[in-house]
């Protein structure tokens, strides 16, 4: 498997544009629409611009590609996602730190994100396996991540801290390079009735 490189990922409702201080305004916009978003992620953008800083330098950290999601009709960064865990020796990658702005969830715009990244990492770069993962408690985005066709796999107990001290239980899911074409074919099949 190839190393991701900080490229534009385009599609036909979004683009995937590295992520850096240009979109700070559109997303903290985009974060500050409903707080609640932030509730089982480790950062929190909705709290106003001096978490920017943090928040930026973190995505940018070398062990992750991260993308401002950019609506194309707009123009306007309405979330993030990222790849991390990345160990091209193994063939793998997870795709994850994903938000989008509420009033833009269940659009076109997360599966179209999410395809792209997918193309990305299996035809692209070779991967053999794709994590996604949540907060146990995250009911919506574990609806998401199955709404892909990622298989779940089973439950990290008492994985990690949150900033507000919650130790977070984390739901891991995967699509495997052979479940790739039937996972691309739904989720264009979705798109093109978008």
């Amino acid at each position: 498997m190839l190393r991701p490189e900080r490229i534009v990922l385009e599609g036909r409702f979004v683009r995937l544009e590295p992520l850096d201080d240009r979109h700070r305004d559109d997303l903290l916009a985009a974060a500050g629409e409903d707080p609640a978003t932030w509730r089982y992620m480790s950062s929190d953008l909705s709290v106003g611009p001096e978490a920017w800083p943090a928040y930026l330098a973190d995505a940018q950290r070398p062990e992750y590609v991260a993308w401002a999601t950019v609506e194309r009709s707009t123009g306007a960064a309405i979330g993030s996602t990222r790849f991390g865990d990345i160990a091209p020796e193994h063939e793998r990658v997870e795709i994850g730190w994903t938000w989008i702005a509420p009033s833009r969830q269940r659009s076109a715009v997360n599966t179209e994100a999410k395809l792209l990244q997918l193309t990305y990492a299996f035809d692209t770069l070779g991967a053999g396996r794709v994590a996604l993962k949540t907060d146990l408690r995250n009911e919506r985005s574990q609806r998401a991540i199955e709404r892909l066709g990622a298989l779940r796999e089973g439950v990290l107990r008492r994985h990690f801290r949150l900033p507000d001290g919650h130790v977070r239980d984390t739901v891991y899911y995967s699509i495997l390079s052979d479940e790739w074409p039937a996972v691309k074919a739904r989720l264009e099949e979705r798109l093109n009735r978008s």
